[in-house]
């Protein structure tokens, strides 16, 4: 009887043992076939989350624009540079476009509110916008344009023609020698010329400098007018025309943003202005040899697209300069003073 028992109890161990045996192996492979299916989980869920940032999470650029004054000329370029990105990025791209109203120091103003904005890129239009720039900040990326030499309005000596660190742009600069050239044509006969430009604006006093020399060559008698801002404006163009046979207007911000004033006092006096660009051209001058601002924006907009894609590096991009010039006049003008305009000159609209 023991012996029986004891067998029996045997039997029922091993038993046992081999159940208990049989459900660790299903539990281990249960475990493991779930850890499995967890871990693939897991991966899609993290495929699709990264299928849905590429696809529906596009970064949004902020952009800062600081134009010096509101005139023709700096308005088209501001135009240009924004269709340029819209075109690129679509409503992808924000605008925060600001007027410093001809005021410098206001430049510095805008500037500043840029960088603590953190913007991705600001555009400085006009020379005094691009120095308020580079002294706000050395790490975000600045595009000049409406800057005729940046050699001249950074302080850079021996400029090569790439600035570098964080800022590059294109210039609006015409060539000074074919307007001096188109000055002669035009009034082969004077021998006077004043040169009416303002002495806050580096890139004036390089120009008038650079006409000067250019006229001279050809047998005038050159003389500076300088005015420091608008409220002196009226008095200078009143004594350079009453001193001068014509008179030449480089691109000049101050100028452009009061045309009307200087030609109110060249057109009682009779005296031609000659312009260094089509928008002062517009509103006080008869001829000029320009380029077109919208297009230069455009330009720069293209340049800022690639700094935003990360396909260009801006301490490497040398400034970009208009590809063509066109020698245009001021019908009424013309008109009034008589000037006879010859045939290769298209009538500003």
């Amino acid at each position: 009887m023991k012996k029986s028992t004891k067998v029996l109890s045997l039997l029922l161990s091993g038993a046992m043992i081999m159940s208990m045996a049989g459900c660790s192996g299903q539990a281990q492979e249960s475990t493991a076939a779930s850890t499995e299916t967890n871990a693939q989980t897991a991966e899609t869920t993290t495929q699709t989350a990264s299928d849905g940032l590429s696809e529906g999470s596009e970064k949004t650029f902020k952009v800062g624009i600081c134009q010096l004054v509101q005139h023709d000329a700096l308005d088209a370029a501001t135009e240009g540079f924004m269709d340029a990105l819209k075109e690129e990025f679509g409503d992808a791209v924000e605008f925060d476009l600001q007027n410093a109203q001809g005021e410098p120091n206001t430049c510095s103003t805008i500037i500043n509110s840029f960088v603590s904005n953190d913007v991705d890129l600001i555009l400085a239009n006009a020379t005094p916008a691009l120095q308020a720039a580079q002294a706000g900040t050395n790490e975000i990326p600045i595009l000049g344009t409406s800057v005729t030499e940046y050699g001249v309005a950074l302080g850079i000596d021996d400029f090569s023609g790439t600035v570098g660190g964080n800022i590059s742009g294109t210039s609006d600069l015409a060539p000074l020698d074919e307007q001096a050239a188109m000055l002669h044509e035009l009034f082969p006969d004077a021998k006077t010329v004043g040169l009416l430009y303002c002495s806050a604006e580096a890139n004036s006093q390089y120009q008038v400098d650079t006409v000067k020399t250019a006229l001279e060559a050809l047998g005038y008698t050159c003389e500076f007018y300088a005015f420091s801002d608008s409220n002196d404006l009226s008095t200078i163009v009143t004594k350079a025309s009453s001193e001068n046979e014509v008179l030449y207007v480089p691109t000049d911000n101050t100028a452009a943003a009061n045309a009307e004033l200087i030609n109110n006092v060249c057109s009682t006096a009779g005296v031609p202005v000659i312009a260094g660009e089509e928008g002062i051209c517009a509103g006080c001058g008869v001829a000029t040899l320009s380029i077109s601002y919208y297009d230069l924006g455009q330009g720069t907009g293209k340049m800022a697209a690639k700094i935003l894609k990360g396909e260009a590096d801006i301490s490497q991009m040398p400034i970009e300069y208009a590809p063509q010039f066109t020698k245009k006049y001021n019908a009424s003008i013309c008109e009034a003073l008589n000037i006879q305009i010859p045939d290769d000159y298209v009538v500003i609209e």
